[in-house]
């Protein structure tokens, strides 16, 4: 299995204001003014060769990606995996990002745009997850 984590990792540290014209390129949207996290993931994968989700009907939403690919149960998961997350206080909010690995407290490590507006690792509660998602060929 191709893991996209790798290539999206090409792009750890860019942050929305200071590198907010490569961020626009890459991602297709102006990170200061969308939430782009989805968009990045996108464009990670699309720059991989694996199908985005951008002919999605929501493709700039993270939970769009609830659609994509095939489900995978937790224990389950492998780097590279997509997982989207709950974020803000309406139903269609979310966040998405490549799963990295376990933590020593047991927290998912995420790698992912418009994390803290920027891109980098963060540490998630599996608990949270709402889904985990990987492209089968």
């Amino acid at each position: 299995m191709q893991d996209p984590s790798v290539k999206a990792a090409e792009y750890f540290g860019l942050h929305e204001r200071q590198d907010r014209a490569e961020l626009s390129e890459l991602v297709g949207v102006d990170p200061v003014r969308t939430e782009w996290c989805a968009a990045f993931v996108n464009a990670v994968l699309e720059l991989d060769g694996i199908p985005s989700n951008n002919d999605h009907k929501y493709p700039l939403t993270a939970r769009a990606f609830l659609d994509w690919g095939s489900p995978i149960n937790p224990q389950d998961i492998q780097k590279g995996d997509l997982v989207i997350f709950p974020r803000g206080t309406q139903g269609w909010q979310g966040h998405v990002g490549f799963y990295i690995g376990r933590a020593d407290n047991g927290s998912w490590i995420i790698l992912g745009g418009n994390q803290d507006n920027q891109v980098r690792y963060d540490y998630y509660d599996p608990k949270r997850a709402l889904g985990i998602r990987r492209w089968i060929e």
